[in-house]
């Protein structure tokens, strides 16, 4: 029987704007790229609020572990992700700088990486292509170095719009460069109909930043007007200083007028005027219909609601509670903890089968994977709660116990030490009775559910 022919080509669109090599996604012209990279550079830069941010979520993902998942129990297993984890702690930039690199990404978009390799040939080697902790000949990295999004000139597509490449033009010589995306990274905090550039946590923000930008120029300007006063300069009756065709009177009045647009209250102030000249400054002498500082409160508030954190503001107007300020912490851990998968999803599904590629492990099935640990970790007392209700023994579980210690900052748990202490005493905890006594020395069942101590111990525990 023959087999009907399988149509390999794409019949549909994703539906992305690109003229030419740009997009055209964005609907306000000056946050298309590349003039975006500029206004998202000056927001992140220039502004305290969002500045903070940007520090709180570098720092919460900065606290995140890496670790590398094997994924088979065979020789071949281990020493692949042995070697993983050897690439990831032999480059130039260490891991966790790499990645605050690769959370510029959380500003712009996108965040666009050149993988460099190297010839691991030992530390003695000078020639930074060849250097290395190791010197098994193997393939590895060398740097993920970022490429600045405000350097991006355009993008390249192919026939089915899929990106091929990244073009760069960078000062000082602003020669152009082409990455092909098969030699790079592109990392993304979003992903909406292919779009190379992604999406800024920055761009629901623009709004009140702009408005918020202005508004505290006009504040400035209005305290300044109000400390040192209004200029009023007046000339001398027989003076026509609006007679034009009079060249003495036309320089007259620019100086007069440069004179009342330069009064300024400094170390210098003070001015010399002939006679017949009176300079007058004049106060509003009453308040303001409208409380601009309130208004750029405002703002403020609204640009860390559209990014998640206005954790950072709650008990700034003596406002805001525990339990509140406790939610809130969960939902930003959830949002970057999302963005930190992403990560990892790009490096398990681009970097890691590229460099494997160039490197021969005979019999190896599945490729291990880089795995990041969670944002938020649970308290010592919730997780003390837990195991009393699920009623573990937790000395007989190494990994729950070296998870146990992680939390509380404890050193590694080794083997040595598993055995020689946990060990023992799970033994010990297995021979003892379980009872437990009164103050009259009555003996009381714990194991049973009836027994009211328990009940009692059980009622106190709603304190967590």
């Amino acid at each position: 029987m023959a087999r009907t022919p399988t149509n390999l080509k794409q019949l549909g669109v994703t539906g992305l704007r690109p003229y030419g090599p740009y997009v055209y996604e964005e609907f306000l012209p000056e946050l298309r790229w590349p003039q975006a990279g500029r206004v998202y550079q000056e927001m992140a830069d220039n502004d305290a609020v969002i500045g903070a941010i940007m520090y709180l979520a570098e720092m919460l993902i900065r606290g995140c572990t890496w670790e590398v998942q094997q994924c088979g129990n065979s020789d071949i297993d281990r020493e692949a992700a042995k070697f993983l984890r050897e690439c990831m702690n032999d480059m130039d930039m260490s891991w966790d700088n790499t990645i605050c690199e690769i959370l510029s990404m959380l500003v712009y978009g996108f965040s666009f990486h050149e993988i460099v390799y190297k010839v691991r040939r030992g530390p003695e080697e000078t020639n930074s292509k060849y250097h290395s902790k190791y010197s098994d000949g193997r393939i590895g990295w060398r740097r993920l170095p970022c490429r600045a999004q405000t350097s991006l000139a355009e993008w390249e597509f192919d026939e089915e719009g899929d990106v091929k490449a990244f073009i760069q033009r960078c000062e000082p010589d602003f020669n152009t460069v082409r990455i092909p995306m098969t030699k790079g990274l592109l990392f993304r905090t979003r992903i909406s109909k292919d779009n190379p550039e992604g999406k800024s946590l920055l761009r629901n923000a623009y709004r009140s930043w702009f408005f918020k930008k202005h508004f505290e120029e006009i504040e400035g300007i209005g305290i300044e007007r109000d400390l040192a006063g209004f200029p009023v300069l007046t000339a001398p009756e027989n003076l026509d200083l609006w007679n034009d065709e009079d060249p003495t009177m036309v320089k007259m009045r620019a100086d007069a007028e440069q004179l009342v647009a330069s009064v300024r209250r400094d170390s210098e102030e003070g001015m010399l005027l002939p006679h017949g000249w009176d300079l007058k400054l004049l106060t509003s002498g009453s308040s303001r219909q409208i409380n601009i500082g309130e208004t750029i409160e405002r703002y403020d508030n609204r640009i860390a609601i559209t990014m998640l954190s206005d954790i950072i503001l709650i008990g700034n107007n003596r406002t805001g509670s525990f339990a509140l300020a406790d939610t809130k912490q969960s939902l930003l851990a959830a949002a970057l903890q999302s963005q930190v998968s992403n990560i990892a999803d790009v490096f398990n599904a681009f970097a890691v089968p590229k460099l494997f590629a160039m490197n021969d492990f005979p019999g190896l099935v599945d490729l291990p994977k880089i795995v990041p640990s969670g944002i938020q970790t649970p308290s010592v007392s919730e997780v003390a709660l837990m195991l009393r209700a699920m009623g573990l023994n937790i000395s007989k579980d190494k990994s729950l116990l070296s998870y146990l210690w992680h939390i509380l900052g404890f050193p590694a748990l080794t083997e040595e030490t598993f055995n020689e202490v946990y060990a023992q005493q799970g033994e010990n905890n297995n021979k003892r009775v379980p009872t437990q006594h009164e103050g009259d020395g009555t003996a009381i069942n714990i194991d049973d559910p009836d027994d009211s101590a328990q009940k009692l111990l059980e009622q106190n525990d709603q304190r967590y």
